[in-house]
């Protein structure tokens, strides 16, 4: 089978199409025809190994990449069971969130990292559905409840277009934060107001919202404090902190200084699991949210799709079709 294979870490060039052997799947994995994955921030971020930190987490690896094959969020046609599967069947389309592994003709994924895909989404669509379940977990994280409001900052991007239908889908009030060219896309998903930041300031207004989900990590901590009522929540989901740890400098300064505030640090990582993959397909099936994609490109085109995500103007996800 054809996979996009990763043997070392620096610029997405270096990735190689290469013919591998098909997986097999052991008694609890499920086969899957991959039709369409997702490529993301996350993935960048694996290629490049940067930040170094990530070297040391199950997605990455030291010296050099321990999964060799890329590739996460994922839709596709089941082939064939494990001898302990009971919940789906050969011919079932599903969608998921695996370690590694999607951008490839044919992936193993445990049973219960899968659901049945939405059936009113293509495949392409599905695959860039999974990554929703950052958002609805950031917002079980803030504890996020009907008629309270919320700041989505950096609303335009994979998770941000997801956060912004979800929480309106939870019945919350939301303001979303984009630049000028996205204003209008994000307006049209149900943001409540948004807000342009090359020329509104969302920390000008004060202390005006329930919870802030930070998808950027471009502004200070006291910045966010104080556009967040007294007993309010901030979640970071960001970026941000340089090569080294990345995110967790942010996360430690976080944790350190909310205890002395009036306002709460919830911070989460994000679990993929089957029955937040069902909540998102009853939202999508219902109407409630829908994907946004950007761009779509060839398996063989996952290099220029991980340069384009890693120049940081993504909206939407972009799909790497797979199926022929």
């Amino acid at each position: 089978m054809r996979a996009i294979v990763h043997r070392q870490y620096g610029s997405p060039d270096l990735l190689a199409l290469k013919q591998v052997d098909r997986p097999v799947p052991d008694a609890d994995g499920v086969l899957v025809r991959v039709h369409a994955a997702s490529a993301n921030i996350g993935d960048h971020h694996v290629v490049t190994g940067k930040p170094y930190l990530i070297r040391l987490s199950p997605y990455g690896g030291l010296p050099r990449p321990k999964n060799p094959i890329l590739g996460a969020t994922m839709s596709g046609r089941v082939e064939a069971v494990g001898a302990n599967v009971t919940t789906f069947r050969p011919g079932d389309e599903v969608f998921g969130q695996a370690k590694s592994g999607a951008f490839a003709d044919y992936l193993v994924m445990p049973a219960n990292m899968l659901a049945l895909k939405p059936t009113n989404l293509s495949f392409e669509e599905a695959a860039a559905a999974p990554w929703a379940t950052t958002a609805l977990q950031a917002f079980r994280a803030g504890g996020l409840k009907a008629g309270q409001t919320v700041l989505i900052n950096g609303a335009s991007g994979g998770v941000g277009t997801w956060a912004v239908q979800i929480a309106k889908a939870l019945g919350a009030r939301v303001t979303a934060v984009c630049s000028t060219r996205n204003v209008e896309m994000v307006r049209a998903l149900g943001a409540d107001e948004v807000l342009d930041y090359s020329t509104q300031d969302f920390v000008a207004g004060g202390a005006r919202f329930d919870m802030m989900l930070d998808l950027v990590g471009n502004r200070s901590l006291s910045d966010c404090r104080r556009v967040i009522v007294r007993g309010g929540t901030f979640v970071p989901c960001s970026g941000g902190g340089g090569d080294w740890v990345g995110p967790m400098i942010r996360i430690l300064a976080g944790l350190a200084s909310f205890p002395f505030t009036s306002r709460k640090f919830k911070m989460f990582v994000n679990t993929p699991n089957r029955d937040d993959l069902l909540i998102l397909k009853e939202l999508i099936e219902a109407g409630k949210a829908k994907p946004v994609i950007d761009r779509r490109y060839l398996l063989s085109q996952v290099p220029e799709a991980l340069t384009h995500v890693g120049e940081g103007h993504q909206r939407g996800q972009t799909i790497i079709r797979i199926a022929e």
